[in-house]
């Protein structure tokens, strides 16, 4: 495909999966609504597990609004194969029903896309809101590659900042993986696919807002997300050679068995870990948890300064 060829058609369907939020979930529709883009525009609205509003439906000549319910596997992977089925849109993008786009975000992406050539994704910086402060995090455009997204999450590149080239995500990466337990981390996978295949795109400014709260469906869930972390560390023998990217996971393992009590499985990864790499710094958080910190109180300090464990 000639570059000129990849820019033709800047069509763009947002995937919105949403569950019983319905006022967050206005918020992002209207901050989508608010971008300025060129081309046809496109949210696509999947109820998982909950009732459809089909009153958030609309059609304009620049945008038009579809409602639709999740039709594969429950949770959130699933949902977001649900809307890129119904997708008509040359580009993919998700924004998480409880975040929202800034202006100017599309237009950023695509001149970003423009003078990155191979390029297939683009992402932006994020302003993660917790407790009513904003901590900026911007991506690093030289360490988006595979082996980088092996080393470090970097939680700066956020699914709701996220736009892919549709036939790209069909045709090379492959849709979100619904395998993955409780669609833990099934961004993550899906930027680590992407790397693999093209190049990503980074709009060098925090173009949407991440709002982190207890609402999240992920929040203190801590035996799937030790299953979906052990599933990616299977789905990815790479990790192998990456020794600090698997003591991340590894660091977050153990913080998980400690907030579940269980004393023992975490002390045991945190001595293989320390094997892997002694420096690594969610280690004494385990610890603490198992002396006794509540992994909530570990959660809201990690979140203050726009981080996660």
């Amino acid at each position: 495909m000639t570059r000129q060829a990849h820019f033709e058609d800047r069509s763009v369907s947002v995937v919105i999966a949403t569950r019983d939020r319905p006022e967050l979930l206005r918020r992002a529709i209207d901050s989508i609504r608010a971008q300025r883009h060129d081309s046809q525009l496109e949210i696509v609205v999947v109820f998982d597990r909950s009732e459809p509003d089909h009153s958030l439906e609309s059609v304009h000549p620049r945008l038009r609004i579809i409602v639709t319910t999740n039709a594969r596997t429950p949770g959130l992977a699933g949902a977001r194969n649900s809307g890129i089925d119904k997708a008509s849109g040359a580009w993919i993008a998700f924004c998480d029903d409880d975040d929202e786009w800034l202006p100017g975000k599309l237009q950023a992406q695509f001149e970003a896309l423009a003078g990155s050539p191979g390029s297939r994704a683009a992402c932006t910086g994020v302003l993660i809101r917790y407790q009513e402060a904003d901590t900026p995090r911007m991506p690093d455009a030289s360490r988006l590659r595979f082996e980088d997204f092996l080393e470090d999450r970097m939680t700066e590149v956020h699914p709701s900042s996220w736009l892919v080239h549709k036939d790209t995500l069909l045709d090379r990466i492959g849709m979100v993986d619904e395998e993955i337990p409780g669609s833990y981390a099934e961004d993550y996978d899906l930027f680590l696919r992407t790397a693999r295949e093209c190049p990503i795109a980074v709009a060098p400014q925090p173009l949407i807002r991440v709002w982190w709260h207890g609402a999240s469906f992920f929040f203190e869930r801590w035996q799937m997300i030790d299953e979906a972390l052990d599933y990616l560390v299977d789905k990815y023998p790479q990790f192998a050679d990456h020794p600090a990217g698997l003591a991340r996971i590894r660091g977050q393992q153990a913080v998980a068995k400690a907030a579940m009590g269980d004393r023992i499985g975490a002390l045991r990864i945190v001595a293989a870990t320390l094997r892997l790499r002694p420096t690594e710094k969610r280690l004494p958080l385990a610890l603490a948890v198992v002396g006794g910190l509540k992994a909530e109180t570990a959660l809201e300090v990690a979140h203050r300064f726009g981080k996660g464990i």
